[in-house]
């Protein structure tokens, strides 16, 4: 009996020490055929073992040789879940990130997150025993056996060798060669080079700005005695309007809303924007279309809210407008509303009066949002306002959803008591990915059905709304290898704001087709200031 379990163990040693190198060429790659390849780190975990005459040496070798697949898997791991929820590679410069991705699983699941990570650390922490224990067995085995295991490692060795100088394959598309932990730290590695080099440009990006040095009186004249807002829609993608199970639903909203606006006398005009993000990381895309550069990474955004670039919201308050940062998923005051965008008020969860129930991550609804904002920034005479105001009701994880109550009710927000418990909970939306898609499909009409609501009980025949997406929704709604696009509307009631932007060939109403123009996130700024300015600046201007 005893003969036959070490046969067993012997051979699940050598199961582990083969297939659990390879598991981060599965993540990477998504098929299990990844898994039929010779991994090179444990034939160097093999080589160094029977070199070794010292166990002490051999067990810091294993040690070294787990901590370095654990790691590769970790790494692998969270680079898949990045790539397949938000588009991007992970960033292993930026810590930040994981406990953002972390956030956005909690509002989904719950406190089984929490369970979630304990389980990977054990889980970790269990594979590092193993692959340590496995190495040491086989080392065993081949010292028992010298001769047949010499001649083994020698095959082995030499089948890896000659696989990687020709290219062979055990599987069609798996090269018999692998080092798939040593390629997902070299990913890691490569990624982190790439952020110290975007990082390195920015200093010049930041100071080569052409409407740095324009005076006031030229920056937005064509715009002067308007109450400019830019919304933006969370996760707004195209999928939302095209395509999809759930885009007729918001469609029919839209259409709904055209017509409204056409009888209150809006016209609007609309194209696509290409976001730096996808599936979350929204404030990526709010700090590109504000500052005219490319921010497709946290470290980016990091470093250039630490620097002096020109915003929108500077070009509008260096030319007389009240600006306003309007952003209800912030539980505390934001520090850099003041000391990079200069906002003049800043709104956040802590100071809007709200006393009504939480919706999850998007604790105040969307209306509310907008109404509080209307009555404290829009009655009654004013100064002209510029604010950036962000609709988060169609935040992930897209439920509970609030519904639209009468403008006039909407009070402290007390009035939305009864309605979590009328919506299904995000645990229980989250089971099953043809409701999570359903549920984000109600949640964009919710905040569009907001706007609208917004637009109709507001008097105000200066208001100009830019209304936009900042990112598609996660792939478990966009599905595989959607792209970036967002709407983007221009709505205002008097026509010399869109006669402005005649040239930009944007389509009439709310719903741009395919055809419609798709500009860069990060054009839109200079695009913008030109429109509603007096031209180009100097150092823009053709000689």
């Amino acid at each position: 009996m005893r003969p036959a379990r070490t046969r067993i163990a012997d051979v699940a040693a050598v199961i582990l020490l083969v297939a659990i190198p390879l598991v981060p060429g599965v993540l990477a790659s998504g098929t299990a055929a990844a898994l039929v390849r010779i991994p090179v780190e444990s034939l160097i975990v093999v080589l160094l073992l029977a070199l070794l005459p010292w166990r002490a040496a051999r067990v810091v070798v294993v040690a070294v040789f787990g901590v370095v697949v654990v790691a590769a898997l970790l790494l692998a791991g969270i680079d898949a879940g990045y790539e397949a929820v938000l588009d991007i590679p992970f960033d292993p410069t930026n810590a930040q990130q994981l406990g953002d991705a972390f956030g956005v699983v909690q509002d989904a699941i719950g406190g089984w997150a929490v369970v979630l990570v304990v389980g990977i650390v054990v889980l970790g922490l269990a594979t590092l025993v193993a692959l340590g224990a496995s190495a040491l067995r086989v080392d065993g085995m081949l010292r028992r056996h010298r001769r047949g295991g010499a001649i083994a490692t020698t095959a082995v060795t030499a089948a890896w060798v000659i696989g990687a100088l020709v290219g062979s394959q055990l599987v069609a598309g798996q090269p018999a060669a692998a080092a798939a932990s040593l390629d997902a730290i070299g990913r890691s590695a490569a990624q982190a080079q790439t952020s110290a080099a975007a990082q390195a440009a920015l200093p010049q990006q930041v100071a080569s700005d052409p409407y740095k040095g324009v005076p006031g009186s030229d920056l937005l004249p064509r715009l002067r005695g308007k109450d400019v807002l830019f919304v933006f829609v969370e996760s707004y993608g195209q999928v939302a309007v095209q395509g999809t199970s759930f885009s007729p639903v918001v469609v029919d909203t839209l259409h709904q809303g055209e017509a409204q606006l056409a009888a209150e006398g809006y016209s609007a005009r609309s194209a696509w924007l290409t976001s730096p993000t996808f599936g979350g990381l929204s404030w990526l895309a709010h700090s590109t279309l504000q500052t005219g550069l490319w921010i497709d990474r946290q470290p980016i955004y990091s470093r250039v809210i630490r620097t002096d670039r020109f915003t929108l919201s500077d070009a509008f308050g260096k030319a007389g407008w009240s600006t306003v940062s309007d952003v209800p998923s912030d539980t505390h005051p934001w520090s850099y509303a003041t000391s990079f965008y200069h906002y003049g008020t800043s709104y956040d969860d802590g100071n809007v009066g709200y006393a009504g129930p939480s919706f999850g991550y998007a604790r105040i609804p969307d209306q509310y949002t907008l109404k509080y904002f209307a009555d404290h920034q829009l009655a009654g005479d004013h100064p002209p306002v510029m604010a950036e105001i962000d609709l988060v009701s169609s935040h992930t994880p897209w439920a509970p959803l609030p519904q639209i109550v009468p403008w006039d009710r909407i009070g402290d927000g007390t009035i939305y008591a009864p309605q979590p418990a009328q919506s299904q909970p995000s645990s229980v939306v989250w089971r099953d990915p043809a409701q999570v898609q359903e549920y984000y499909g109600q949640s964009v009409q919710y905040s569009m059905n907001a706007l609208f609501s917004f637009l109709k009980n507001v008097d105000d025949p200066n208001l100009v709304v830019v209304a936009l997406g900042d990112h598609q929704p996660a792939t478990i709604v966009s599905g595989t290898g959607a792209n970036h696009q967002v709407p983007i509307s221009i709505i205002a009631k008097d026509p010399a704001v869109t006669d402005a932007i005649a040239g930009w060939r944007w389509q009439d109403g709310l719903l741009p087709t395919r055809s419609a123009p798709s500009w860069r996130m990060d054009a839109f700024r200079d695009r913008f200031l030109d429109a509603y300015g007096t031209g180009a600046p100097p150092s823009r201007r053709a000689p």
